[in-house]
């Protein structure tokens, strides 16, 4: 697809810790592409600028000029949304008007426009915010995966290969666990505590749980997961600021995945699942 050169276009970028999901838009057609995700809590400027020109200049079409970029990303807090913007524009879109906030924020805008709802991100990482159609109220930190993350895949695959050598699964799970994912408890600590980026690893070894889900004790893991997610971040949060709606709306992949697991423990808290979407790039173009 090529674009009348110097077109007016927008760049829009849904970046979680794992992939980033790009579109650019002239208004009427898009083009999506996709990196490595990005995120400045774990990447430093210069991190960034080596993804954006080694990975996203190379699928821009020649001769387009970028005069809106919208990303919204994990780690993006106020402190280091600075980090990102000045990256983008030194290294893709010097003379853009550039919006960075959070992913939470992204996935408001993808999952309920400008109407409220309480929104859910289920990924690598997990969030939840109360929307209020224009800006999030939060009571409850995420914390990352190390202190929080709950349902998220890299919580998922922290608990889940905890319990795995520390013997909390049947031996025959765990000859499965380790048969398929190829490690050594001395491969797993190598990646954990020794090699970068340890949450995109953990997040890596969740879909075990997808895949097995028909195994009664890796099931009922998998709802004392969502159960962990639900008492730590979403009970908290409807008290403290005393929401009536009870419908959660989720984006990410481990809520796509997941969603039967998740509408069984939403319902157990008194909770109902409204629109669940696996990525919101779509929806942020729909609604930006």
């Amino acid at each position: 697809m090529k674009y009348t050169k110097f077109a007016r276009m927008k760049l829009i970028c849904d970046s979680g810790s794992t992939k980033s999901a790009w579109c650019l838009t002239d208004g009427t057609t898009p083009l999506h592409f996709t990196t490595q995700g990005i995120n400045p809590f774990q990447q430093s400027e210069a991190d960034i600028i080596s993804i954006l020109m080694g990975e996203l200049l190379p699928q821009l079409p020649v001769g387009h000029q970028i005069n809106k970029v919208y990303f919204y990303g994990a780690g993006c807090t106020p402190e280091k949304s600075p980090i990102v913007a000045q990256a983008i524009r030194t290294a893709i879109a010097p003379e853009a008007d550039i919006t960075v906030a959070s992913d939470m924020l992204g996935a408001a805008i993808a999952l309920c426009g400008h109407s409220e709802g309480i929104v859910c991100i289920l990924g690598t990482g997990s969030n939840s915010a109360y929307y209020d159609g224009t800006a999030l109220h939060s009571a409850i930190p995420a914390l990352g995966y190390i202190l929080g993350d709950e349902g998220s895949g890299a919580y998922i695959g922290k608990r889940l290969v905890g319990d795995m050598l520390k013997h909390q699964f049947s031996e025959s799970t765990r000859e499965l666990f380790f048969a398929e994912i190829h490690e050594t408890q001395s491969s797993i600590i190598q990646h954990v505590y020794r090699e970068p980026l340890a949450n995109r690893y953990l997040a890596s070894l969740s879909p075990f749980c997808a895949r097995h889900k028909e195994i009664p004790e890796v099931r009922d893991f998998l709802l004392d997961c969502f159960s962990q997610f639900f008492v730590r971040n979403i009970l908290p949060m409807t008290s403290e600021l005393r929401l009536s709606t009870r419908t959660i709306n989720c984006v990410g992949s481990i809520a796509h995945y997941y969603k039967e697991e998740i509408a069984i423990v939403a319902q157990k808290y008194g909770y109902t699942l409204g629109t669940i979407i696996q990525a919101p790039i779509d929806g942020l173009v729909q609604n930006i």
